[in-house]
């Protein structure tokens, strides 16, 4: 598969994975976080704002490639 087809279509599937993930994390944090104090928050958001990224760097490591001997 080209590089740039490659990487135009990673481009995408990583636009959809936040667009996801956002609404996921989001809907599950407003049915189960209603009446968690602050710090529940903080550590729900925390760990979900970061969690995404471990699908995204899979995507960037296909996109780019194989590695070149």
């Amino acid at each position: 598969m080209p590089i740039r087809l490659r990487k135009f279509i990673g481009t995408i599937l990583i636009i959809v994975l936040v667009l996801v993930y956002a609404l996921v994390a989001n809907t599950i944090a407003v049915a189960t976080l209603g009446n968690a104090p602050w710090w529940g928050h903080l550590l729900y958001f925390l760990f979900t704002g970061l969690l995404w990224v471990l699908p995204a760097m899979v995507l960037i490591k296909w996109m780019a490639g194989p590695p070149r001997k």
